[in-house]
């Protein structure tokens, strides 16, 4: 075990959260991270810690989620572990994140632009040396070309060499490679080939080459950037949210503290244009709020005292007062992040194949350049200078960029495609699964209906005895007496209104006292039945009482989606638990054609093992405490928001608003990103099936070998952005 470093551990351990259970978790920030090979890495050595249970590295954020049981002081020991393998890490912070991720474009942009200039000046320099032989220029004008060739090429390779040198040097000084290794030996090679031929008055000087590869390389490097950078926006939009500080009232007077400082019962200040860093319940204040990233809608909503208000939420037209419910971590943003973060490290077969390969790149490689090395000195009497160019070439052609890319990009691309349009996916290969999905199970209330009741007689309802039934249900919040107030678009007037638990509300109106609430409290007489309807009754004297009937409707897009899925084969079913004459209206209303009421839990789950024995790949749709089992068991499991924790918690997918087309783009957002996987490692078995081969033969230069390497990478990424035009 590596030796604890009090000093680091003093700076590491306050930022150990223990759970409930016992469990330690920690979040770190890896700086260095450049491929699959590098995550990969990282997980194989944590995992091989006996006391670590869970330990991933995201691709978008660079963060590195650990738990582990034992003592919280194990921090040190894995700090430690990434510091053996070369890599920097400190505890996440999002501000940080979204810091370094500046830091480093600026940093290749530099790197990009010396290296450009040199390359131009060196080739105005070489110009001469392409279009004359020594015999007419003389060789101690071809060496002086050579010279100040090195003069320009040798700072510059130094100076912007740095991306590779520096990650190449970290990786070997912990006894490991990655694939900046050997790029750098492919760059010094040939450098140290140029400074030979140059002292010994030789011709075969490639310092001109040796820049123009390092200058492609930085622009595929870059390239490399912007993919990832433009990938994870959707990650650094959230982490940004979390960055920052906050104003809140300390004793009664204001404090801006920092975001991440955020604890449970403070009350935060606010102001219009800001968000809403933290979870709460508003104290003060009636505003328009922006809630798109709570629930994908982008109609604001008015929010006054008493209101629940979910962190990321755009505070639009006034000052607000929120009590904090929890810290920022834990709200609703830090939810997001960290589900994004799971969905996108996916352990489908694509990402272990992409591993796979990933580790077998650096030795297969570097044995390939040897023998292409050896071969061309022994059996094709070359020169030593080209076959060692000749095995330069293959260290630079075979780089993984393209193959790194293959998966991550369209993984990421998707997941935030899909967090901007209010689903959130939790599970890493449910993208993978939703591809092969035949049947869908859905549940009815909340999930193929709103899940609220809405009034369906109002127009059977006296005017005056709908103002004053209203002016009652204000007072209350009974689901019922709700539904009842939104219907009513009238005036209400002022009453002072007692509430009865359990049976109902009353007031007096003109010294007469009416009520609204349950049948045999309200009122005596008879009125008719209605047994798939609930109802509250209203009553006041002289007049007949009312009653105000309410149904859960279907989701306005449910028909259409139920349409849509029908025409793409997918097997449909409705499971309830209601009784079975309601649940057979409301599939025939849906058009789904099979379906079953009074179902318990244990006969949904029976149902699911007997599809699933059949052979059917299930996508279950639910949002009640009585989906939790079924949702676990399904091949993959989908709700909406409004479903209680336990559903969303059991879910690999969550979606929000009132629409049912979150889950035909969830669907849509599975099959194509699984065709577009396919794609890319189409496309990059076909790149080094030509590469390769070529590269071997002595067909191709470094400087080409730098270009194909680069458009590889691009030609994948392109094709991942198609993602966004196909969902």
């Amino acid at each position: 075990m590596i030796e604890q470093n009090p000093g680091t551990l003093s700076r590491i351990i306050p930022y150990v959260h223990t759970d409930h259970e016992g469990i330690h978790h920690l979040a770190l920030a890896v700086e260095g991270v450049h491929c699959a090979g590098c995550i990969q890495k990282i997980e194989a050595a944590l995992h091989k810690q006996p006391y670590i249970q869970h330990a991933r590295l995201n691709f978008s954020t660079r963060r590195l989620n650990i738990s582990w049981k034992g003592l919280p002081e194990s921090a040190d020991h894995i700090y430690d572990i990434l510091s053996s393998l070369g890599y920097k890490s400190v505890p996440f912070n999002s501000l940080s994140v979204v810091r370094n991720h500046e830091e480093e474009a600026k940093f290749l942009l530099l790197c990009m632009g010396v290296a450009g200039f040199a390359a131009g000046n060196i080739m105005l320099v070489s110009f001469a040396l392409w279009t004359t032989d020594a015999a007419t220029m003389g060789v101690a004008m071809r060496d002086f070309l050579h010279w100040v060739s090195a003069l320009i090429a040798l700072p510059a390779i130094a100076f912007s060499g740095r991306p590779f040198f520096r990650s190449a040097w970290q990786a070997l000084k912990s006894r490991r490679t990655n694939m900046d290794v050997p790029i750098s030996v492919g760059l010094i090679l040939t450098t140290l080939m140029s400074l030979f031929e140059l002292a010994t008055h030789g011709e075969h000087a490639y310092f001109d080459s040796a820049v123009m590869l390092m200058f492609f390389l930085l622009i595929g490097r870059y390239l490399d950037y912007l993919a990832r950078s433009s990938a994870r926006s959707a990650a650094d939009d959230l982490l940004g949210m979390m960055s920052g500080t906050i104003t809140i009232l300390d004793k009664g007077q204001p404090r801006t503290i920092l975001i991440r400082d955020i604890r449970e019962d403070h009350m935060m200040l606010i102001a219009a244009g800001e968000h809403i860093p933290a979870d709460g319940i508003v104290v003060s204040g009636i505003s328009d709020i922006d809630t798109s990233v709570a629930t994908g809608e982008s109609i604001p909503r008015i929010t006054q005292p008493g209101d629940f208000i979910a962190s990321g939420c755009l505070n639009l037209s006034s000052p607000l007062t929120v009590k904090a419910l929890r810290n920022a971590e834990d709200s609703q943003v830090g939810n997001m992040i960290r589900l994004m973060e799971k969905a996108e490290q996916s352990q489908a077969c694509y990402v272990r194949i992409a591993d796979k390969v990933a580790r077998l790149y650096t030795p297969v490689v570097h044995i390939l350049a040897l023998i292409a090395f050896v071969s061309w000195i022994t059996i094709g009497h070359a020169p030593w200078q080209d076959a060692m160019m000749i095995a330069a070439t293959v260290l630079i052609i075979t780089c993984p960029c393209a193959l790194a890319l293959a998966v991550p990009v369209v993984q990421v691309l998707t997941v935030g495609l899909l967090m901007k349009r209010g689903i959130m996916v939790r599970a890493g290969d449910v993208l993978e699964k939703l591809d092969n999905i035949d049947t869908i199970i859905m549940d009815k209330t909340g999930t193929l209906t709103k899940g609220k009741p809405a009034l369906i007689n109002a127009y059977d309802i006296p005017p005056e005895e709908f103002m004053l039934a209203a002016s009652l249900a204000a007072h209350s919040r009974h689901p019922l007496s709700q539904a009842l107030r939104q219907a009513y678009t009238g005036e209400i007037i002022d009453l002072i209104v007692e509430e009865i638990p359990g049976n109902g509300l009353r007031a007096l109106f003109q010294g007469q006292e009416i009520r609204l609430g349950r049948r045999i409290w309200v009122t005596t007489d008879t009125l008719p039945e209605h047994p798939d309807a609930m109802e509250i009754i209203f009553s006041c004297p002289d007049k007949n009482p009312t009653a105000f009937l309410f149904k859960d409707t279907l989701r306005d897009d449910a028909a259409g989606v139920i349409d849509n899925l029908k025409n793409k084969g997918y097997n449909l079913l409705l499971l309830s638990g209601d009784r079975p004459d309601i649940v057979k209206n409301i599939a025939e209303t849906a058009g789904i054609p099979a379906y079953q009421g009074n179902t318990s839990p244990e006969d949904k789950y029976k149902k699911l093992e007997e599809l699933q024995q059949q052979g059917h790949k299930i996508m279950m749709v639910g949002d009640g405490i009585n989906d939790a089992p079924i949702l676990a068991g399904a091949d993959v499991s989908v709700t909406p928001s409004s479903g209680i924790d336990i559903a969303r918690n059991a879910a690999d997918a969550v979606f929000h608003g009132d629409h049912l087309q979150p889950i035909l783009t969830l669907i849509n957002a599975g099959t194509i990103s699984q065709s577009l996987i396919r794609q890319n490692f189409i496309l990059t078995i076909i790149y080094n099936a030509i590469a390769i081969p070529l590269a071997f033969s002595g067909l191709v230069t470094p400087l080409i070998a730098a270009i194909a390497m680069s458009l590889s990478s691009l030609a994948v990424t392109i094709n991942a952005f198609r993602i966004r035009k196909a969902l």
